[in-house]
């Protein structure tokens, strides 16, 4: 199980890449990222929902209610024009997180 701090530090990212790939609803998109982490990233509402919020204060993220096949009614959330540019952004920084710890693990560090 992935620490706090990763999953919490890793969620904006995580959560705009499962958007990139189409509009979703908060427990499609909590199963979503178990499925992908082979349940190392166990999101909980509580975790998700401030920062699918957040990410609406900043535009990133726009969403409307719709009701679903059950008739019930769900809020649905997709990644804005915006949100799209600000992805490749933070894919950028995290790359560049992965390749410096890649390269300090492979000894490449030099003092």
């Amino acid at each position: 199980m992935a620490s706090r701090n990763l999953v919490a530090a890793s969620a904006i990212p995580i959560l705009m890449a499962v958007l990139a790939h189409g509009e979703s609803y908060g427990y499609a998109i909590i199963q979503r990222v178990r499925t992908l982490s082979d349940g190392e990233l166990d999101w909980t509402e509580g975790m998700l929902y401030p920062v699918l919020h957040r990410l609406e204060k900043k535009g990133w993220v726009k969403s409307d209610w719709r009701q679903s096949d059950t008739g019930r009614e769900r809020k649905y959330y997709a990644l804005s024009a915006t949100g799209r540019k600000a992805l490749k952004k933070e894919h950028a920084e995290w790359e560049r997180v992965h390749l410096t710890l890649q390269a300090l693990l492979a000894g490449g560090a030099r003092g």
